[in-house]
């Protein structure tokens, strides 16, 4: 066989390996040690394990992952995110659709603290979802607006997902913060306006949404949750202005939210080991996929596959809009069976070279690569986020009727891509080259 050959049944079998459920990590682990040892030898494939590993650890500016994780876990645990939802619902409420706009609202709070779309589905699930179920809103719209609203984490900073491109494609995580704010932003405003339209031409999506407070009410809610915003708002701030790194402002960040919760004597030492344990957990379990990925990145470099694939796709055409094509078909596809980490990382190897020899901006390109990966977090079958509500609410719910649900969001997902892609400046960085 050739190298390509080998590349391309090396990608074969990873993807078969993953729809086996093998963890990503490992299967693109094992596929490019046994690649790389049929096209040259097994002592080179050795080598390597020896020594990526090492310098992976040593890259300083994948320590903004585990320090966002960790920010978010403590904030989680120190019930700082605990009244969010009552504090929107009590000043949205009265709009049309008012709980599940509060739900978007809070979500995008919550992602904008924990940077992970899984997490904020995890919580959003068991707090607003029930609230909206006893006001008689319709279970698709419900679990819906927080199945879509929790892929918020995955573009409002601070992102896991923008800080593993940013190191992979080796470009500026800050830049790519700031890039991904009004992208996230604009999908929340989508959503909300999706959503008052629906219930105000149909108000029995919304039932009972007659919810009255007073001012004392909405002041009070407001004395619950002013510690996120600040804590929002001091590391974008900080981040936007150049005060300090993205690297820097996760240990900011975690600094900042302890010293919120000493404040507030929530800073325990029960609530410190749960969001270490957590974020131990999640840290490790990304960075075995990372490693995974290394490996697979030069398994497939020695093959000569993204070469060769982006030769194909340039064949056809060198313009914008057919490799922006291409690429969506590709994470849209793939999205449907695989998590949003492991897509990423499986993919870039074979996307980048691509999108370098077309000589499009990495920032706007890494922007629409993240806001498809959204889109997977819930498209069916795997949908992650719709099987993490379905999880926490239990028989109360159908996957039917969560997948239903989202549907819409979807459409609001494809429109925002679409805004983008059309007008790179919503990214606040536009590229050298756009049509």
């Amino acid at each position: 066989m050739s190298n390509i050959e080998i590349g391309v049944a090396g990608i074969a079998i990873a993807l078969a390996l993953i729809a086996l459920r093998v963890p990503i990590g490992v299967a693109l682990g094992l596929v490019s040690i046994i690649g790389i040892g049929e096209m040259t030898s097994m002592r080179v494939a050795w080598g390597m394990i020896s020594a990526t590993p090492f310098d992976f650890a040593g890259t300083w500016e994948l320590t903004a992952a585990p320090m966002f994780l960790f920010m978010g876990y403590l904030c989680t645990s120190t019930n700082m995110t605990q009244g969010l939802f009552h504090a929107m619902r009590l000043y949205l409420a009265r709009l049309p659709g008012g709980l599940a706009v509060s739900s978007v609202m809070a979500s995008a709070f919550f992602a904008a603290a924990s940077g992970s779309s899984v997490a904020t589905s995890a919580a959003m699930s068991r707090i607003a979802v029930p609230e909206m179920l006893k006001h008689n809103y319709d279970k698709g719209l419900a679990t819906g607006t927080v199945a879509a609203s929790g892929t918020l984490g995955s573009l409002i900073p601070p992102s896991v997902l923008l800080v593993l491109y940013g190191v992979y494609a080796q470009v500026s995580v800050g830049q790519l913060f700031m890039a991904g704010f009004i992208p996230g932003v604009l999908s929340a405003l989508l959503y909300i306006a999706m959503i008052m339209v629906r219930t105000k031409l149909n108000p029995s999506l919304a039932g009972n949404t007659d919810v009255r407070s007073s001012w004392g009410e909405k002041w009070d809610a407001f004395k619950h949750i002013w510690p996120l915003p600040l804590l929002i708002g001091s590391v974008l701030g900080g981040i936007f202005m150049g005060i300090f790194s993205p690297t820097e402002a996760g240990a900011v960040g975690t600094t900042i939210a302890a010293l919120i919760a000493f404040a507030r004597r929530t800073l325990t030492l029960a609530a410190i080991r749960e969001a270490l344990v957590s974020t131990a957990v999640s840290t490790a379990s990304i960075f075995i996929i990372l490693i995974g990925s290394l490996f697979f990145t030069r398994f497939l470099a020695m093959s000569g596959v993204p070469a060769a694939f982006s030769e194909i796709i340039l064949g056809v055409s060198t313009e914008t809009w057919w490799i922006i094509l291409a690429v969506a078909v590709i994470y849209l596809v793939l999205g449907m069976f695989i998590d949003s980490i492991g897509l990423l990382l499986l993919t870039l190897p074979l996307i980048l070279p691509l999108v370098e020899g077309a000589d499009l901006n990495l920032i706007w390109f890494g922007i629409i690569v993240v806001k498809l990966l959204e889109v997977g977090l819930v498209t069916p079958p795997i949908g992650l986020n719709v099987y993490v509500i379905k999880g926490a609410l239990g028989n109360s719910v159908t996957l039917s009727e969560v997948f239903k649900g989202v549907t819409w969001f979807i459409v609001m997902d494809v429109v925002a891509l679409l805004l983008i892609v059309l007008i790179p400046a919503l990214s606040l960085y536009l590229p050298q080259k756009m049509f």
